[in-house]
């Protein structure tokens, strides 16, 4: 009776087991297919972004003598070569104060003030646009802790403690350019006198100014030209300088590389990429045996794929310039796979090589931008039409379904417990009716038996 009890509660619930466990079964695997479908263009955004940011598919400025510059490509795209020649470079002033004992010597408390402007000999003329820094020194504050509320300050001025030959002394060092020169005021609080030992003006102290404030000055293509920095961004079209060092009389060049071939190579990596994308896609949503068939994410992917070719992704790009992938020769086969068409893609590098390079930029238009939007909108965490929607879409239900199956097991158990306590009293009866019968047989038998 226990196993007929077994037998009959399992049957009970045979069915809805079997349906919750193929369901189970077939959501883990839409939420395996979803999410892998979401990494796959991740992964192929991430990449062309990387590859973007190494700068071999654009055109980029090369110079002959390195010692003198470093170059990096500007907002726009360059071509040509420029010559270059740096007379002198941008510095920063740097200042010393007298010799202290040590960095931890007192230095009296009050105030200093630090104005900014041009330095030329012995005369300071003040920047008015440039806003003058008052830094609060308090009572008992020694060298060190000036230079750490000068730091805290952060007015442009930058100091530490150096210890010398004759001493501690505080270093203060302003930023490039002849404009940031700068003069030091002190006030001091009544009775904790010493901080005027810091104040500092061209006329009363020149030994103490290390290296003054100056811009730089170069030539390109022979023009006379300067800077406040160092750095100089888009100088000339596709061209940004951070000057290293000077060449008077003996200008170098300035060319740009040829992305061509790392273009094609490129465009073919791209096709590659995308079919194994595609292949992948397409498995998921056959209509017979794809378990992605109907979702929503992964048609939303698919219809993004098909209209990628031909997408205006440089919507400001001029005529005879590419404005679409298909541009740059990838094409669309009718089952939604990609191919490369060379021939166009060569035609483009040769007619249009500056309006190539503009679309791999790091900016809001190009290859980079348009793929890296198509993954951000095909698994846009709030979006239920997403892939990232199906992958919480999904795991709602795996957990709905866990439960279920908790709930059915449950149940079933219940039932064949109530079977096993219904039938008890049934294995009890037919336990008493089988020994009535045993010792009835034995009577029969024994009335039976031959007599001696």
């Amino acid at each position: 009776m226990a196993a007929l009890a077994e037998g009959l509660a399992q049957a009970q619930f045979a069915n809805r087991i079997d349906r919750n466990t193929a369901r189970s079964e077939l959501v883990e695997r839409q939420i395996s297919e979803a999410a892998n479908l979401k990494s796959m263009i991740q992964q192929l955004a991430n990449g062309v972004g990387d590859r973007v940011r190494g700068g071999d598919l654009s055109t980029q400025p090369l110079i002959a003598n390195a010692a003198i510059a470093q170059v990096s490509r500007g907002t726009a795209s360059g071509k040509g070569t420029y010559s270059l020649e740096v007379t002198r470079l941008a510095a920063a002033q740097t200042l010393s104060s007298p010799a202290f004992a040590a960095a931890s010597t007192p230095t009296g408390s009050g105030s200093l003030t630090i104005r900014f402007g041009t330095i030329s000999g012995s005369s300071f003329s003040e920047d008015v646009d440039h806003a003058p820094s008052t830094i609060t020194i308090p009572s008992g504050a020694t060298l060190a802790d000036v230079a750490a509320a000068i730091n805290a300050a952060n007015a442009g001025v930058s100091a530490y403690v150096a210890s010398g030959t004759g001493g501690a002394h505080l270093m203060l060092k302003g930023s490039e350019g002849a404009a940031n020169g700068f003069v030091i005021e002190a006030s001091e609080t009544p009775g904790e006198e010493g901080l005027a030992a810091l104040a500092w003006s061209p006329a009363a102290a020149p030994e103490r100014l290390l290296a003054g404030a100056g811009d730089a000055a170069f030539k390109l293509d022979g023009l006379a030209m300067g800077s406040k920095s160092n750095t100089i961004a888009d100088v000339a079209p596709g061209l940004s300088l951070t000057l290293t060092g000077t060449n008077p009389g003996q200008p170098t060049t300035i060319r740009f590389s040829d992305p061509t071939a790392a273009v094609s190579s490129f465009m073919q990596d791209l096709t590659a990429a995308l079919n194994e994308l595609v292949a992948e896609l397409n498995k998921d949503v056959d209509p017979q045996s794809g378990d992605l068939a109907r979702d929503a994410g992964a048609r939303s992917l698919r219809k993004a794929l098909s209209q990628l070719a031909g997408a205006v992704i440089m919507p400001g790009a001029t005529t005879g310039d590419p404005a679409t992938l298909a541009d740059l020769g990838l094409a669309t086969n009718r089952d939604g796979t990609f191919r490369l068409d060379g021939a166009r893609l060569s035609a483009t590098l040769k007619a249009a090589p500056s309006g190539v390079a503009a679309m791999f930029t790091t900016g809001i238009r190009g290859v980079y931008a348009t793929l890296d939007k198509l993954s951000r909108s095909v698994t846009a965490p709030n979006d239920p039409g997403s892939l990232t929607g199906s992958v919480t879409r999904y795991t709602t239900l795996k957990r709905k379904l866990a439960s279920e199956a908790s709930e059915l097991a449950e149940a079933q158990e219940a039932l064949r417990a109530q079977m096993v306590a219904r039938f008890a009293g049934v294995d009890s009866r037919v336990g008493a009716s089988r020994s009535t019968l045993s010792f009835l047989k034995n009577q029969i038998d024994a009335w039976n038996a031959p007599r001696n």
